[in-house]
């Protein structure tokens, strides 16, 4: 019974420091939650739980703050996630339901998160690596220009124009067309490569130079390592709502948060978790910018993001002292919706 009590004291510890930004003491716990013992118990309990690493004195206050080990155990062990109302639920779909374009979903969904959460908000644009191939659409411009349209089944779209030597062949490119989306509709992208050095078989040798063209840009546009985009929203929120304790770790912070490459290993990293949503604490994150940051994400796509169907992934990073429960259930509920919307 000693260890479930201590267990709620530091829950109780972590709630009260993240609604009030102060060091929690043992007459603070005493008067908001029913422990049910003593205030030197308390105090006891206290004692145990930073000799433990879990709580901390910070400088010559009489309260403690959780650390990153009491964080840790907050999130695995004693947060209870909170489900969203229905007004919450409305208003996401709501605000999602009008997107227009894969582009419009990933900027709806990250301002979303930001003014949810007040923190920032990360989305990672789906990876054509992950994704399945709709459609291949050869739009003719010119007599000597084919514009090549990559469209894959989570609504991202790639352009490419080709400059050929020899005029186009309407029934060639017709054809052409026809015989890429046969072989290559449905596929995921990084499977593509046999099926789609095949179809230069299906033509005779003066076609080749117009199947190999079309073919080289498609392989060419899909292995392009630009395609990893992460979109920020909501930077100003770690100024405006940190707190004094926080604000002298905004700079090092956001220089941090603007290296996508950072952003891009995180989100990598996080992906390979069993978790359906993922927590990185402090120093987890193994950035020396982030250590006083948690970083929280779920994937999106694919079965409802489920576990290795997500094409990619979307999340929250805010102060140590955040309202994690909250912050776990906005994110997994705006994904939900991104994904259906993709899915649709």
């Amino acid at each position: 019974m000693s260890e479930d009590r201590r267990l709620d004291v530091l829950r109780a510890i972590v709630e009260d420091y993240v609604a009030t930004r102060e060091p929690v003491g043992s007459r603070a716990l005493v008067e908001r939650h029913s422990l049910g013992v003593s205030p030197a118990t308390i105090r006891n309990d206290m004692a145990a739980l930073e000799e433990s690493g879990y709580i901390v004195q910070p400088h010559t206050s009489a309260g403690r703050v959780p650390t990153d080990k009491g964080y840790r155990l907050f999130v695995d062990r004693l947060a209870t996630v909170k489900p969203l109302s229905a007004p919450e639920r409305r208003a996401i779909e709501t605000f999602m339901e009008d997107a227009v374009d894969l582009d419009d979903v990933v900027d709806r969904s990250v301002r979303l998160i930001a003014q949810l959460t007040h923190q920032v908000a990360v989305v990672q644009y789906p990876s054509l690596r992950r994704t399945a191939l709709r459609h291949v659409e050869l739009v003719p411009v010119g007599a000597q220009h084919l514009l090549v349209v990559i469209i894959t089944d989570h609504g991202r779209v790639e352009q490419r124009t080709l400059e050929l030597a020899t005029p186009l062949d309407l029934e060639v490119v017709a054809r052409l067309r026809t015989r890429l989306n046969v072989a290559a509709a449905g596929r995921r992208l990084a499977e593509l490569g046999t099926a789609l050095r095949d179809l230069a078989d299906d033509f005779p040798p003066a076609e080749g130079a117009l199947v190999h063209a079309v073919v080289g840009v498609v392989e060419d546009t899909l292995a392009r390592e630009s395609e990893e985009r992460v979109v920020l929203a909501g930077t100003a929120n770690l100024v405006r709502g940190g707190g004094p304790e926080f604000a002298r770790h905004v700079s090092p912070v956001l220089e941090a948060l603007e290296e996508q490459v950072v952003l891009l290993r995180l989100l990598t990293e996080m992906a390979e978790d069993e978790a359906t949503v993922s927590v990185r604490i402090g120093r987890e994150t193994q950035h020396e910018g982030l250590v006083e940051t948690s970083f929280v994400t779920t994937g999106y796509g694919g079965d409802e993001g489920g576990a290795g169907t997500a094409v990619a992934r979307i999340g929250s990073v805010g102060p140590l002292r955040m309202d994690y429960p909250g912050t776990i259930a906005t994110v997994r509920a705006v994904a939900r919706y991104l994904s259906r919307i993709l899915a649709g």
